[in-house]
């Protein structure tokens, strides 16, 4: 081999792993989430198929924007994921991406998102997923992460916004069943993130973040894992009594609440170790679920929904 090639065959795999770098910016299993809420309510908004333009360039333009406010958070909590075995190994805390460099990331990602969700969709899901971005990266990073136990329950706000900037990608409105898809992840979030934050909870402390099980104890945020686990039950089986969905999803949502009170029950009487993870981890399979049902409710002949 060659001194050329030799190099040429050294410059591929670095690139690749630079590459790899900038993708873990963006979070890509917290972002496909999203994605995928926002875009069961794109569905969710017509009684057929959404427009294709909507639909291609309302996804990218929320993909973006989501991608943008990780790449931020990750700048932000760059000190503390330092010091915490979860986060250790992201880019910024190894040194492989600088904090300068994930900034610029960041901005072209959000200015693209904006720049596609005002000139190619509408205005309305411009100026919301703005503020969502703002929201998330910004007042929930630098402010209530670090200020209340509350900062879940509050922050929550604009995680559970993706399913509305998808309907209103579609319609140019926010319909009130774009609101109760919102108020499903927003009761969900509390329940989902705490059972981390059990697990993680020394190295909460280690920070100094005031998650609810530094702050207040295990056991109290078992309890209130549990009542907003019950909360999100009775939310759960609003699209049904709304009539936003029929009995397909009610059937679906039913067996999903009965697993994840299951689990919150369990977390609560019981010290195992392993179940807040557990836990954890059946939420964010939950959510998905939960959505994926949704749509395929939608589409159902009447007399199945």
């Amino acid at each position: 081999m060659t001194a050329d090639n030799h190099s040429a065959g050294s410059i591929a795999p670095a690139r690749w792993a630079r590459a790899r770098d900038y993708f873990e910016l963006t979070k890509p299993k917290v972002v496909s989430l999203i994605v995928f809420t926002a875009v069961v309510g794109m569905f969710l908004a017509v009684p057929g198929v959404p427009p294709a333009g909507a639909l291609i360039w309302g996804t990218l333009g929320i993909a973006l924007a989501a991608s943008s406010a990780a790449a931020i958070n990750h700048v932000l909590d760059a000190r503390i994921d330092a010091e915490m075995a979860r986060t250790r190994a992201r880019p910024l805390p190894r040194g492989t991406v600088s904090e300068a460099y994930a900034l610029s990331f960041a901005f072209v990602l959000g200015a693209g998102s904006m720049l596609i969700l005002a000139l190619l969709v509408n205005a309305l899901t411009a100026i919301l997923t703005f503020f969502s971005l703002i929201g998330y990266a910004v007042v929930y990073t630098v402010w209530l992460k670090r200020a209340t136990p509350q900062n879940i329950v509050i922050g929550g706000a604009a995680g559970a916004a993706p399913p509305v900037l998808g309907w209103t990608a579609v319609t140019g409105a926010v319909h009130a069943d774009a609101l109760l898809l919102f108020l499903i992840i927003f009761a969900w979030t509390p329940p989902h993130f705490w059972a981390l934050a059990i697990a993680r909870r020394d190295e909460y402390a280690r920070v100094g973040i005031p998650m609810l099980p530094v702050t207040h104890g295990v056991e109290y945020t078992k309890l209130y894992i549990w009542y907003y686990t019950i909360l999100l039950t009775v939310v759960t089986v609003m699209p049904w009594l709304t009539g936003m969905a029929g009995l397909f999803y009610l059937a679906a949502v039913l067996l999903l609440d009965g697993a994840f009170l299951r689990y919150a029950w369990a977390l609560r009487t019981s010290e195992r170790a392993d179940l807040p993870m557990r836990t954890f981890r059946f939420s964010i399979n939950y959510l998905a679920l939960l959505f994926a049902a949704l749509l395929i409710d939608h589409y159902l002949p009447r007399t199945f929904s």
